[in-house]
C-alpha cells in the first residue's frame, strides 16, 4: 500500500470520526490509536519517537509504520504532512477543522490530549515506565514543541498558532489537491474530493471525548498502582538495609 490521503489537521478537530470515515469508505486509516492502542504495531512508538528526535523535515522510513495503510489522520501523522507529502507526491491532503472553531478547539485539546503535560499522575508513568517515558518524550517534542511551538499553555497564543497553522497548509498545497473540511459537513464534500460512492448510513459520529478521557482515567489508575509498587520496593529495601546495618 501507499499513502493516498495525508491528514493535515490537529488532533481533537474530528479526527476520530474521520478515521472511523476513512476506514469505511475504503482507506485502511493511520491514527493515534493505531500507535497505543494496536497491539500489531509495536515498535510504532519507538518509531515516533526517532521522529520527534530528528530535525524538522528530516525523511524516514516511513513504510515502517505505514505499510498497511492507504490515509492518515491525526497526531502523529499529521504533525509531518510536509514531510509525508514530499514522500508521497500524489498523495491529497485532508485539514480538519474543529466544527466550532479555535477557542473550542483549544478546550477539547486541554480536557483530554494534553493530558501528557497537565495530568500530574502520567508524569509517574514517565518516571516508572517504558511507554509513559517514550510516549511523554514524543508527544512533548512533536506534538507540543514542534508542531504546535510550545504556546499550549497560553491560550491567546495557542489559538493564533491554529489559525496560523490553517493559513500555512493551503498556502503550501495546491487547492485541487487540498480539502479542507469539518465532520458536520458529512460525506458529500469527502466522497467527492477522494472520488468514492456515498455510502448509504450516517457519517460516523463518535463521542471521542469521553473515550480518551476513559483512557486517561485508566492511566491515572494505573499510575496508582505503579506507585504504589515503588513504595513498597522501596519499603522493603529500606527494612533490608536497616536490619542489616543494625
Amino acid at each position: 500500500m501507499t499513502l493516498e490521503l495525508i491528514g493535515a489537521g490537529f488532533g481533537r478537530t474530528g479526527t476520530w470520526s474521520t478515521f472511523a470515515a476513512l476506514n469505511r469508505l475504503g482507506l485502511p486509516c493511520y491514527h493515534m490509536q493505531e500507535v497505543i492502542m494496536n497491539k500489531a504495531n509495536k515498535g510504532h512508538l519507538d518509531f515516533w519517537r526517532k521522529v520527534a528526535n530528528s530535525p524538522p523535515g528530516s525523511q524516514h522510513d516511513w513504510n515502517r509504520v505505514f505499510a498497511n495503510y492507504t490515509a492518515t489522520v491525526d497526531n502523529p501523522g499529521c504533525c509531518v504532512w510536509k514531510e509525508l507529502l514530499a514522500a508521497y507526491p500524489d498523495a491529497k491532503v485532508l485539514l480538519t477543522l474543529h466544527p466550532r472553531g479555535a477557542e473550542a478547539w483549544y478546550e477539547s485539546t486541554i480536557d483530554t490530549i494534553y493530558f501528557t503535560e497537565n495530568v500530574w499522575q502520567f508524569k509517574i508513568l514517565e518516571w516508572l515506565t517504558p511507554f509513559g517515558w517514550k510516549f511523554g518524550d514524543m508527544s512533548r517534542k512533536l506534538i507540543w514543541g514542534r508542531t504546535l511551538d510550545g504556546v499550549m499553555n497560553d491560550r491567546a497564543k495557542a489559538v493564533a498558532r491554529y489559525n496560523t497553522y490553517i493559513d500555512e497548509v493551503k498556502a503550501a498545497v495546491p487547492p485541487h489537491r487540498l480539502l479542507v473540511y469539518k465532520v458536520t459537513e458529512g460525506w458529500g464534500p469527502l466522497c467527492d474530493f477522494l472520488g468514492v460512492a456515498l455510502p448509504n448510513e450516517p457519517f460516523p459520529n463518535l463521542n471521542d471525548r469521553e473515550t480518551i478521557k476513559k483512557i486517561i482515567r485508566d492511566i491515572i489508575k494505573g499510575s496508582y498502582i505503579m506507585l504504589g509498587l515503588a513504595v513498597a520496593a522501596a519499603l522493603v529495601v529500606f527494612a533490608a538495609l536497616w536490619w542489616w546495618l543494625g
